[in-house]
């Protein structure tokens, strides 16, 4: 969760897991779009010696969609390479690492950026870029934060800037919670099985991810070029989602070893948080991996009644009466999930991309950013965040609760009044990771290796 695990066959294959995308207007530079898309998921800091990596057979992908169809008008491809500098030590690092080009790294990774404009060649924007080595421990990797960031962003030509590497996982839920029945913490009193409510417990806490971050300017995005200033322009509005692929056929080699060949594949792909976890059944959610966005009228129906609406009343007994009486499909996250939500909706506000029916991360990069951010995004009157495009910050369990529960549904059918519960449902959980940083990357430090005391397991 986000999108952490969330299907069966990518489980099996963290290096290819896609588990967060955000696209928002930069704050600090606000003629820019910041795009970040996140891989490896659940990384426990002091997993070395063979510390998490980027995967050099894995195709990484940033995709943006701005005519309409849901099909990739602009892609950015990252591809990494790894190489071993002292073949004859088992040792990540064989001395302190001063800078991310420092010698005694063992392991150091390389990587290209490469700009794909639908018709037109690939663009080569940059290669061998350097990635951080992973946070270590203080003797290892000393002063992280303010050495090996700074070092690995780097500028790739037309106002645009680059990062790729570990940082800590910005998103927090309360995951030993929710998959236990659906329990939420601070509502657990009142949950079928019920007991004493509790404060809400962030799952993902020391615990990092492996970013590529990527800030352009707003005109490179636009199907026109321009940079818009009318929210309700239909041009100023882009969809966004990430994949990673992998070559067709993996040969295993007589040394232990394997190679990759044919076309590539998509194995994994992410737009709105939760989608694949939360509204697709676990025998599609393979399945919806491997498709673009514009097949996704495949999934509506799970959109239009989901399965975890059904089941708030049921382990809720009482709390959710109105959302249980309610038979309509559900146009509310049809609009929020897959279309974008139409002018007249919001007032003064619209991020549609038309009719096509598709899970993408829809921004609208006409609204500037907020001078006073609310966690809840749109919901709470904060026009810059989720489902505007989504920050690091944004609450998104959350919201997406509250929308499911039933929050929305008088968006577009007055004849609704949600229950009680939906202004207050939560899992209960905030960052507990490193602070956000208030500029490019924008998520945090990761957690040292050394620094991470093991949890004790309960019983």
């Amino acid at each position: 969760m986000s999108s952490h695990r969330e299907a069966p066959e990518i489980s099996k294959d963290p290096v290819a897991d896609n588990t967060d995308v955000y696209a928002f207007v930069s704050p600090d530079r606000p003629d820019t779009v910041t795009l970040i898309a996140n891989f490896i998921p659940l990384q426990k800091p002091d997993g070395g010696p063979n510390f998490y990596e980027f995967g050099d057979d894995v195709l990484y992908e940033i995709k943006i969609s701005n005519a309409g169809t849901a099909r990739a008008d602009i892609s950015y491809q990252f591809r990494f390479r790894t190489e071993i500098r002292n073949p004859d030590t088992f040792l990540y690092n064989t001395g302190p690492i001063s800078s991310i080009t420092d010698t005694n790294w063992n392991r150091p990774q390389f990587y290209s950026v490469t700009k794909v404009v639908r018709g037109h060649e690939p663009q080569l924007l940059a290669d061998r870029l350097t990635v951080p080595p992973v946070n270590i421990g203080p003797r290892s990797t000393s002063n992280y934060a303010a050495r090996f960031t700074a070092q690995a962003i780097h500028g790739i030509g037309g106002g645009r800037r680059v990062f790729a590497g570990q940082r800590a996982d910005g998103f927090f839920v309360d995951l030993g919670s929710i998959f236990d029945l659906g329990t939420l913490r601070p509502f657990e009193n009142l949950h079928l099985i019920p007991s004493a409510a509790a404060v809400g417990v962030n799952g993902l806490q020391g615990l990092n991810v492996h970013t590529i971050a990527l800030q352009v300017p707003i005109r490179e995005l636009t199907r026109d070029g321009s940079r818009p200033t009318d929210v309700l322009d239909p041009k100023a509005v882009i969809g966004v989602w990430s994949t990673a692929s992998r070559q067709r056929v993996r040969v295993l080699t007589d040394d232990g070893r394997s190679e990759s060949h044919g076309g590539f594949r998509q194995v994994s792909r992410l737009g709105n948080p939760l989608f694949n976890e939360v509204i697709v059944p676990m025998a599609d959610k393979d399945r919806w991996n491997s498709l673009p966005p514009n097949a996704d009228d495949e999934f509506a129906k799970y959109v239009e009644k989901p399965e975890l609406a059904g089941l708030l009343p049921v382990l809720y007994p009482g709390v959710f009466p109105h959302l249980a009486a309610y038979t309509k499909p559900r146009s509310d996250l049809v609009a929020i999930l897959l279309t974008g939500i139409p002018k007249g909706i919001v007032p003064g506000f619209q991020n549609s991309t038309g009719p096509v029916l598709a899970d993408l991360l829809r921004l609208n990069v006409a609204v500037p950013p907020s001078a006073a951010p609310q966690p809840l995004g749109l919901v709470a009157g904060d026009a810059a965040g989720f489902p505007n495009g989504r920050r690091v910050f944004d609450d998104v369990v959350t919201v997406e609760l509250r929308a499911i529960a039933g929050l929305t549904i008088g968006l577009v059918d007055p004849s609704f009044t949600a229950d009680a519960a939906t202004s207050v449902i939560q899992d209960g959980t905030s960052n507990t990771n490193s602070p956000y940083l208030t500029s490019f990357p924008y998520l945090g430090t990761p957690a040292g290796g050394y620094q991470t005391s093991p949890g004790v397991p309960g019983v």
